[in-house]
């Protein structure tokens, strides 16, 4: 059984469908789905995704950082809440983008702060996006871990000084379905380096199509094709990456 550790089943590309969605997702022995919410609207039709599917759809509640100019006080107050109610399993996702800058850096910078504190108060694990950020990234998670922090670097898409990094900081990491793009040398070759037991797969749907299904809308019953990817990197059977990567997403998330 696989879990996608990372979908966006709010966006419309999903939404339209979510059904149909869901049973291919089934179909492919997906056990449960971790669907990211990234602002109100989208928070309050996952929450009813949930209930629709209880043990299924699991929430985590943040704030991308091209929207970290966006972020208001009640955010912290709404996440308190929600972590209260038993209602989201994480915090995020939250990070640095530096590749469109549509917040200035410093709003970004100062978010992913905020967020990352209200993780540790909170203990819950913290779901990390970083694209053409890594330095400042990691520069923040050492600077705001009080020992705490527990979280995912989700959609890796570096190296392996990178992952060495990142996984000093105690992160798990994610890989989506670039890992099985042509030119993502990189990419498989620091998944053949991480230990298996932090790994985790995702497929950040509607985004990043396996190139199996490049130019298709993503869905979750594409992760499959990201275990296989990692199976066939590390000379293991897929149902060998299913077992540990549900393992450790379970763990993480405490589901």
């Amino acid at each position: 059984m696989f879990i996608d550790s990372h979908a966006h089943l709010t966006f419309p590309e999903l939404k339209i469908d979510l059904p149909e969605v869901i049973n291919r997702a089934k179909a492919a022995n997906l056990s449960a789905i971790i669907n990211i919410a990234l602002d109100d609207n989208a928070l309050a039709t996952s929450l009813k995704m949930a209930e629709e599917f209880p043990g299924y759809i699991f929430n985590a509640y943040g704030l991308h950082p091209h929207d970290a100019s966006g972020w208001e006080d009640e955010i912290a107050q709404r996440v308190r809440a929600l972590a209260k109610e038993k209602k989201i399993i994480a915090v995020g996702e939250t990070g640095l983008d530096y590749h469109y800058r549509l917040s200035p850096i410093e709003r970004q910078k100062e978010i992913f702060r905020k967020f990352l504190q209200l993780a540790q108060e909170l203990n819950l694990p913290a779901v990390i996006h970083s694209r053409e950020a890594t330095k400042d990234t990691l520069a923040i998670i050492h600077e705001e871990n009080q020992g705490k922090l527990q979280g995912v670097l989700h959609c890796f898409n570096g190296d392996m000084e990178l992952a060495k990094q990142a996984l000093d900081t105690g992160l798990h990491i994610s890989f989506t379905g670039n890992i099985t793009f042509p030119k993502a040398h990189s990419i498989r070759q620091a998944a053949k380096e991480i230990p298996l037991e932090r790994i985790m797969i995702e497929t950040d749907c509607p985004f990043l199509a396996p190139q199996s299904f490049r130019g298709k809308r993503n869905e979750p019953a594409y992760v499959a094709e990201v275990a296989k990817q990692i199976a066939e990197i590390k000379g293991l059977t897929v149902e060998e990456v299913a077992e540990e990567t549900t393992k450790n997403t379970r763990q993480l998330f405490k589901i």
